[in-house]
């Protein structure tokens, strides 16, 4: 496809295309003449994945770049690509490490972790981001006085873990590695929120039958 078609199939304007391409987010077409190139579905595909970033996700283009580089890093094994294109992403700040409620809150993080069998995660620790998150988010919990009960926060485990693995199924129908970390990155970006709003549509569901109106 020329580029106004990959314009109008992705629902983006030219110029913001030739500015994508000109800043690295969207690889080159392939050349028919020094003015025409000829675009495919994979362009379409990572154009639509750089509107996800940019125009929804918020991301800066610098970061977008960064999490596409690791997607494209065919060096790295399937489980490293996927994470290091997350962890590109823009992460909240973190507890502070000397402060004991951290120390508190990680070990019992770990605990958790280690109940619902999920050694990789135990084993790189502080190293992902989401782990950092998780300790943040629950000192947090914690330090406004909410109590945070750590079988409660393993029996969510065991429901992300169910989530998790239906993720996995999604990517069993993918040929590549890039296209694998293309969707979880945009899973990231797009169907948390979906989570998030089919769990509150539970809330409302279950209240209601519990409580009535």
């Amino acid at each position: 496809m020329r580029l106004a078609e990959l314009s109008e199939r992705g629902g983006v304007p030219v110029g913001t295309i030739k500015y994508y391409l000109r800043e690295g987010l969207l690889p080159p077409g392939r050349r028919l003449s020094k003015t025409q190139a000829e675009y495919g579905e994979a362009h379409l595909r990572r154009l639509n994945l750089v509107r996800a970033l940019i125009q929804i996700g918020r991301v800066p283009v610098a970061t977008a770049r960064e999490v596409l580089r690791h997607v494209d890093d065919d060096s790295l094994g399937t489980t490293f690509r996927l994470g290091a294109a997350l962890w590109a992403l823009p992460q909240p700040p973190e507890a502070p490490a000397d402060d004991p409620l951290t120390a508190e809150v990680t070990e019992a993080v770990d605990w958790c972790l280690g109940e619902v069998g999920w050694a990789h995660a135990r084993e790189i620790g502080a190293l992902s981001p989401s782990y950092r998150q998780l300790i943040t988010t629950v000192a947090t919990v914690v330090r406004l006085g909410y109590a945070s009960d750590p079988a409660i926060l393993l029996a969510y485990a065991r429901r992300m873990d169910e989530v998790a693995r239906l993720d996995m199924e999604r990517l069993d129908d993918l040929a590549g590695d890039a296209e694998k970390a293309e969707l979880v990155v945009a899973a990231a970006v797009l169907f948390e929120p979906v989570l998030l709003a089919l769990r509150r549509l539970a809330q409302e569901e279950h209240s209601t039958r519990k409580y009535g109106l």
